[in-house]
């Protein structure tokens, strides 16, 4: 039998469609037994420091949800997109987005809430881009689609890049790889996780700013 992406995305619906039968999430029990990579701090507000960049993450980041598609921790993809922003004289913030699992909608959500009206968005499975306020939401300034392909230092220079756009300077090409392979080979995995990150898209709760448990 031939495999064809047809045939993939058929296989994919109907393994989604299966798990999303037989689970049935209490999503405030839920809240109890994730532990989470964050602290949180409080109910996040619009930031006046123009210096500031937002990292806007998804509902089940850090705490459902650890590692990316391609098994980068999370904690450790933070740490990169954050050092990159610092190291441009930049000053991050993270806030979590609980109003939707679309990567697009996480980070325009961030870039209102930044300081310099630029942000970070990332889902769950890594999937990225650096978004600013004044844009659609559809619209980004970069889109980094392919997480698989995605290693710590390019989510290091996603941070840095995102510091120039809000900084007003001319940003570095980001060098990607590109494989035609990835799709075949994480679309099953790719939709598992993002089902699984919608499962905690909470559309009456307020985005909240957070750290990393143990950073002050």
């Amino acid at each position: 039998m031939e495999v064809t992406n047809e045939l993939i995305e058929q296989i994919t619906k109907l393994v989604v469609k299966e798990l999303s039968n037989k689970r049935i999430v209490d999503k405030e029990d839920s809240k109890d037994i994730h532990s989470s990579i964050f602290e949180h701090i409080q109910k996040s507000n619009r930031g006046m420091n123009r210096k500031e960049v937002v990292i806007g993450v998804g509902p089940a980041f850090g705490s459902v949800i650890k590692n990316t598609i391609n098994n980068l921790e999370h904690e450790k993809v933070i740490k990169e997109i954050m050092a990159g922003v610092e190291e441009e004289g930049m000053v991050p913030r993270v806030i979590k987005v609980y109003k939707t699992s679309d990567v697009a909608f996480i980070g325009k959500e961030a870039a209102n809430m930044s300081g310099s009206g630029v942000s970070v968005g990332i889902q769950s499975k890594g999937t990225a881009l650096i978004h600013q306020k004044d844009l659609y939401p559809l619209t980004n300034l970069e889109l980094f689609p392919q997480a698989p392909l995605l290693t710590l230092d390019i989510y290091r220079q996603i941070g840095k890049n995102a510091a120039r756009y809000a900084k007003g300077v001319q940003v570095k090409p980001i060098e990607s790889k590109n494989d035609f392979t990835v799709r075949a080979k994480y679309q099953v995995k790719a939709a598992l996780m993002h089902t699984r990150e919608t499962e905690y898209v909470d559309n009456m709760k307020k985005s909240i700013d957070i750290r990393l448990s143990g950073v002050c």
